[in-house]
């Protein structure tokens, strides 16, 4: 299979050499050169019976890279079945303007937390109303900054609870077949978005300097207030275990999954990418190496930032008190938390015991780090 590090570790270098990268993207990138190799050391799985003895290379463990989220995913994925509620689930989806694109790159960590509070708010207001819903929701919100051609799309993807808990503690469903007016949606969005905006501390680089002028930023501004924002609300789930098969393909995603990669060629990479604009046709693109690592990098996420959030019911704070009382209300059985180890999430997901010798069926396995021979 092709994979994003074969072309980082053929062209990476000459990137690296002709581009200045901050910190967190250098090292990003760097470590998915690594995972697997003996760069990053290795260790051994010895068998005390037989001596049969398989030697892995580590991963990185780096939340970009392509390898290194499947068993991350399936953690994550474990421990939200206990949250969910015997009701249905929206897929909301906010987006921002094109234009906003650049100014929300140059100012990463400052807008993603601009674009997370504005449509959790927008959510939480308009539930809170009586003339639509008159509860307090949950809320799961996910950043993607990608599409499918690598390109730049910051946007948010949340999961929602059809339904909340009233003033006086009852739960109050939702309708069926939507869960707030899109319009609704879409113009209160853009106006917490745009108050935020205008009292956030930017930076402006390139093109954008001229924004730095009070005349040319309130001109944009205002551009922006005049434009219509796109909040999509999609049919809600059928049920629990497709809000956990929507949260697994969206939760721990990278730019772009090996699979779709289809070769590496001459300084040039061809894969297949979805085209939502044409009947969601599967087509090819080919690009430079160079161009391939410029877009992969954009989606490099600040050091550190959460990129899945939680709030009203769903909030850190006081949670699983509150998830028993909608689990009462709600008739959700209540049912204990498991904890796999990752011994038994690899046994659970493949079937096969890596406790195991494969070669003997001896559960006297001994892992043993590797000796650097360099």
């Amino acid at each position: 299979m092709n994979e994003v590090q074969d072309i980082f570790r053929l062209y990476g270098e000459t990137y690296r050499q002709k581009h200045d990268l901050p910190l967190p993207v250098l090292k990003a990138m760097l470590a998915i050169e690594r995972c697997r190799t003996a760069e990053l050391g290795a260790h051994a799985d010895v068998c005390e019976d037989c001596g049969h003895t398989h030697i892995s290379y580590n991963s990185c463990r780096d939340r970009h890279c392509p390898k290194c989220q499947f068993l991350a995913r399936e953690r994550w994925i474990q421990s939200r079945n206990y949250d969910l509620l015997n009701v249905g689930y929206f897929h909301v989806v906010f987006t921002i303007p094109d234009t906003l694109n650049m100014l929300v790159f140059q100012n990463q960590r400052e807008l993603y937390t601009i674009l997370f509070r504005a449509a959790a708010e927008t959510m939480r207001e308009l539930s809170a109303n009586k003339k639509y819903l008159g509860a307090q929701i949950g809320i799961t919100s996910i950043l993607h900054t990608w599409g499918q051609n690598l390109c730049y799309h910051p946007h948010i993807h949340c999961t929602v609870p059809g339904g909340g808990i009233d003033p006086l503690g009852k739960w109050k469903s939702s309708s069926k077949k939507f869960f707030l007016p899109v319009r609704v949606l879409s113009r209160l969005f853009r106006g917490k978005f745009l108050y935020y905006l205008a009292k956030a501390r930017l930076e402006f680089h390139g093109d954008l300097r001229d924004l730095s002028a009070p005349v040319k930023w309130n001109g944009f501004l205002s551009k922006l207030y005049k434009q219509e924002w796109f909040v999509y609300c999609k049919a809600p789930f059928k049920d629990a275990a497709c809000v956990v098969n929507y949260l697994g393909r969206y939760t721990h995603r990278v730019a772009i999954a090996n699979s779709r990669i289809l070769s590496i060629d001459d300084g040039r990479v061809t894969f297949k990418w979805k085209d939502y604009k044409d009947n969601s046709k599967w087509k090819l693109m080919t690009i430079s190496a160079e161009e391939f690592i410029r877009r992969f990098l954009m989606h490099i996420l600040p050091y550190r930032f959460m990129k899945i959030r939680h709030y009203g019911f769903l909030g850190n704070r006081g949670k699983q008190k509150r998830l028993k009382i909608c689990k009462t209300l709600t008739g959700t059985p209540i049912l204990p938390r498991l904890k796999l180890t990752t011994a038994q999430l690899i046994q659970k997901l493949t079937g096969i015991n890596p406790n195991l010798c494969p070669a003997c069926g001896s559960d006297k396995l001994k892992r043993l780090p590797v000796a650097d021979s360099s």
